[in-house]
Parts: C-alpha cells; structure tokens; sequence
C-alpha cells in the first residue's frame, strides 16, 4: 500500500472516530455576556456593547436557540479574534446569519427598495437586525404600534404625519382594524412610492379594508365607497390603466390617495380632511386648475344615485337601463324578422 493511499485511510478513520465538536451552551455564553459594562472597540474607535440582559433574552422568539446557532464563529472559547471597522459593519456582518433560517423572506427583500438601497453601497439602508432587533426579537407586530414606532425610526416625517392621522391614532390606541406601516408597504418587499405599479393599485390596496363588510359595518361606514370609485369616469380610468399597465408619467386620473391624502388620512367629517365640502374646491384643483366654484358638484362623491340623492342622474341612469336593452333587443329581432322573411320568400 502506498503511503499517500495509507494517509487518507488514516485521515478518514480519524475523522470517523474524533466527536463533533458540541455547541457552546448560553448558560457559558451569559456568563460573560450580562456584564453591562461589557465593551469591544471599533476600528474606528466606537465602543460597542457585547452585554445581552438575560431576561430580554428569555422573552425573544429565539430564546430556544443556542447562541452558537446564529453566532456560529464563535463556537468556541476564547473566541476567535473578529475586528469590525465600526458598529454598522457589525450589524452588517450579524444580517447574513438571519438567512439561514429565513431564507424566503430574505428572498422577498431581495425586490424591495430598502435591498435595492443596500446593493447600491447605501450603509444607512436598513437591514433585518435594523427592524427586527437582534437578542430582543418579538413577534412581527406586537405589540401593533410597534411597527410603526420602527419605521419611524428611519422615515420620522412620515410616521409623524401616520400619527396624527385617523389610521395611526386608531393603530396607537390598540385597534388591529385598522392597517399599519406594513399592511400598505408590506414587510419584507417594501416597494418603492414612485413605482409605477405601485401607483396602479392603490385603490385595490384601499379597497382592502374599505369593502371589508364586517370591518366597515363596526365604524358605520360604507362598503361602496369602492364599487362607487369603480363605477364614476375616475374608477373607470384608473381601473383600464391598470389592467394595461400603462405607466404613470405626468398628470394622472384621481386615485384614492390623490384626494384623501397618503400617511395623514383624516375622517371625511374632520375640519382638516380634504375632502370636506369647504377644502373640495383646493383638492379639486391640484388636477383640474381652472375649476370654478361649481366644479365640485358634479361630482357624486362616494354616493349613489337615487330619487333623493341626485335624482336627475338616478333618472338618465334608469333611463339608460331600459332603453338601451330595448334599442338593442328591437335591433336585433328586426334583423331576425328580416332574414325570417328571406327564408320565407325563397
């Protein structure tokens, strides 16, 4: 047997006799780790904090995990050697463990605009620890503000308008109705606000919730207010465009968002929501310019027509349900009576 083929046969049968090395267990791991007042240093100079609090750790959705399983490089003690040129690397570095386990949704950030960010170079683009923390992880929105809360840690303009609104002092006050950052934006593929696709869909992203009957029916409010969108020259445009996919460039057709507003929706009754009658004129005119005092009643709102709600309308709507079927029925028996009357005379 030649020496080379005897060394491999040494190599695997140690292989086959020596134990897997075990994973270090947190009780170890704690041991050094509840030190508050424990510290590395940057490159850059920044103190970083290695201490994780016990407790935090136990109320985690990953309390159950060994710390080894996310921290796999330092499965041993001492620990080796790892140096970061500043605390953002750190976090960086800790966002690839997260894929190991959450694959489909890291695949889902891969088309969002905060991932687009991130491949681009920006630093300051979140990432999974950003959102989801890192020893103190919770279960996705809860509690329900806390979503909020999070992304208002990057985009504060925004979430402070959300927080005035009708849909964010709902969400503050505990109420899961109503939707949050995430039911608009998504989680994990957050799309970008100028994507074209994103403009399509808004009203069948409002009309989520808004023809929701046993959602809608606990406020008072109407279901209609989706079909009625649907069903006036707004709905109507909005609805061929986005069944053609026509891009959105320019002045585009009124979509929900357009007249109530995006993150400081108010209720159509307050005094500083839009499209109140006394504001409707100014919302009016962010499309058409030049529309005079009278412009906004030709519009029917939200309402349909009845005998007590625009009853001219109402009346050349019924009018147009019975005379056009009865246009096109007498249509098309005359031609039937006329090819009968060919047949008849061969």
């Amino acid at each position: 047997m030649s020496l080379p083929v005897l060394a491999t046969l040494l190599m695997l049968a140690g292989a086959q006799t020596t134990p897997p090395t075990a994973k270090i267990d947190n009780d170890t791991c704690l041991g050094c780790h509840s030190d508050p007042d424990m510290t590395v240093k940057a490159r850059d100079g920044t103190a970083m904090s290695l201490s994780v609090k016990p407790d935090v750790l136990a109320q985690s959705v990953h309390a159950k995990l060994a710390c080894a399983d996310c921290h796999t490089a330092m499965n041993e003690v001492p620990h080796p050697q790892r140096a970061f040129v500043s605390r953002r690397d750190l976090a960086l570095a800790m966002d690839a463990q997260c894929r190991q386990c959450h694959l489909a949704n890291y695949a889902k950030t891969l088309d969002s605009v905060h991932q687009q960010a991130v491949a681009r170079g920006d630093r300051t683009a979140p990432v999974c620890v950003d959102c989801h923390g890192s020893h103190d992880v919770r279960k996705a929105a809860t509690p329900r503000d806390a979503v909020s809360k999070t992304c208002a840690s990057c985009h504060e303009g925004v979430a402070a308008a959300y927080a005035r609104s009708v849909h964010g002092r709902a969400v503050t006050e505990g109420n899961a109705d109503v939707p949050a950052c995430t039911d608009c934006h998504h989680a994990h593929d957050v799309a970008g606000p100028r994507r074209s696709d994103w403009a399509l869909r808004t009203p069948e992203l409002c009309g989520s919730c808004h023809s929701n009957a046993a959602v809608m029916d606990k406020y008072g409010l109407s279901t209609k207010v989706f079909s009625t969108y649907l069903s006036d020259f707004h709905g109507k445009t909005a609805a061929l465009r986005s069944r053609q996919g026509t891009p959105v460039t320019g002045a585009v057709v009124a979509r929900c968002t357009d007249c109530h507003g995006v993150h400081d929706i108010q209720k159509s009754t307050a005094a500083n929501s839009p499209v109140i009658q006394a504001n409707l004129l100014k919302t009016c005119r962010q499309c058409h310019a030049d529309a005079t005092a009278s412009f906004p009643a030709a519009w029917l709102s939200h309402y349909e027509p009845s005998l007590t709600k625009a009853p001219l309308v109402y009346a050349v709507k019924l009018g147009y349900a019975v005379i056009i079927p009865f246009m096109i029925g007498g249509l098309g028996l005359q031609i039937l009576l006329h090819l009968w009357r060919l047949m008849a005379n061969r």
